[in-house]
């Protein structure tokens, strides 16, 4: 197995201190939002033999085992990351795959280069993930009931606001939402500066569920999707509880540090939080305006101590061991990749010791045993 040496990419929204700490390592001053870990062309992980790109290009059946290849292709499906958010992330979405293969396909046509700020399909990937609090973890994940959404709106006080509040008790649920996004996205942007401002007045007045949303505000001061962020449904994760976000969710994460996995892509569509392009019409035309609860997830006990998040998806499966004090060695070996990140405690992994941070690949087939004191997330594919 490969020990990794992994990018930390300093986005504005990442915390200084949270992962420096899970490290052991002193703070920069800079933001350090996350580290990757896996084969993404934008920040590859690196090993003794090159990077993991150089690695899996060499040889992908070796790699990759030949059941991920023939599933999934030459290249490793997921990226694994720390994700450590000191400041709201934006409010976005993700394409299903036919939505994110035909996007592609249209701005390919079109001309748009890859890197130009108003395209929005970097590649033709749907980009499914999950997010596992290591700290408690703050965000928004779906639509709320659109009346208990109008409740919250309305008992603000703020008389820009009415509009709204009337439009989600309408029916069908699923327009009421389409129809309220739509008019916050659509709206004068100066009277919805003027709104937000009021919004986030009040909602730092009244504090308790509108806490989150005033905090928001602060970070993005006159933004519409303050407005849009009271729609969905306000999360807290406890350590070890996690989230599942599918095509068309609209989520943000807002603050603490977890473990995330996803599907490898760089596909999202924004809808606010941000100062980045938001393409309203392609916008409404990915988000699933359904309500529902947003489904904590928790590890599902399987053989050998293994603690598995289980997902309707087949390009990452996550799971943890906590390793006890003197506990047996746990044979890991499988005929799919795997990156094997610790997260507390020390743990040997092969030939490695991995502390908070560490982590390695291991190829397809080859032997993995690993045994210590602490806490390691392991992530492969389903094939």
């Amino acid at each position: 197995m490969d020990r990794l040496d992994n990018t930390i990419r300093p986005y504005a929204w990442g915390s200084p201190t949270a992962i420096p700490e899970l490290l052991g390592v002193e703070p920069t001053g800079e933001p350090q939002a996350e580290m990757w870990m896996g084969a993404h062309p934008g920040a590859p992980s690196r090993t003794g033999r090159g990077t993991l790109v150089e690695v899996i290009d060499a040889d992908p059946e070796k790699e990759l085992g030949p059941a991920a290849v023939a599933k999934f292709g030459p290249r490793l499906p997921f990226l694994l990351k720390l994700l450590a958010a000191g400041a709201p992330l934006s409010l976005q979405v993700h394409p299903d795959l036919a939505q994110a293969k035909e996007g592609y396909a249209d701005e390919e046509r079109r001309g748009i280069p890859v890197d130009a700020p108003h395209r929005n399909y970097k590649d033709a990937n749907h980009k499914p993930e999950l997010i596992c609090a290591l700290t408690p973890f703050d965000g928004l994940c779906g639509f709320r009931a659109p009346l208990e959404a109008a409740g919250l709106l309305d008992d603000l006080g703020v008389d820009s606001l009415k509009p709204y509040v009337d439009l989600l008790h309408a029916h069908p649920e699923d327009a009421a939402l389409r129809e309220v996004l739509t008019a916050i996205l659509t709206a004068d942007r100066e009277e919805m500066t003027r709104t937000v401002e009021e919004a986030a007045a009040a909602c730092d007045r009244i504090g308790g569920a509108y806490a989150p949303y005033a905090e928001i505000a602060h970070h993005y001061p006159g933004d519409p999707g303050v407005i849009a962020a009271m729609l969905l449904n306000h999360v807290r994760l406890q350590p070890g509880e996690a989230l599942y976000l599918g095509a068309g969710v609209p989520h943000a994460y807002l603050s603490g540090l977890g473990v995330e996995i996803m599907a490898n892509s760089d596909n999202v569509l924004r809808c606010g939080l941000t100062p980045k392009h938001v393409d309203v019409p392609e916008l409404l035309r990915i988000v699933r305006f359904h309500a529902a609860d947003p489904g904590v997830l928790r590890p599902e006990a399987a053989p050998d101590g293994e603690e598995v998040y289980e997902t309707p998806i087949d390009e990452f499966r996550l799971s943890r061991y906590v390793l006890p004090e003197a506990g047996a060695a746990h044979d890991l070996t499988r005929p799919t990749p795997q990156i094997l990140l610790c997260t507390a405690g020390t743990v040997r992994a092969g030939e490695h010791d991995l502390t908070p941070g560490a982590s390695v690949f291991v190829p397809a087939g080859e032997k993995a045993e690993v045994s210590g004191t602490g806490t390691l997330f392991r992530a492969t594919v389903i094939a």
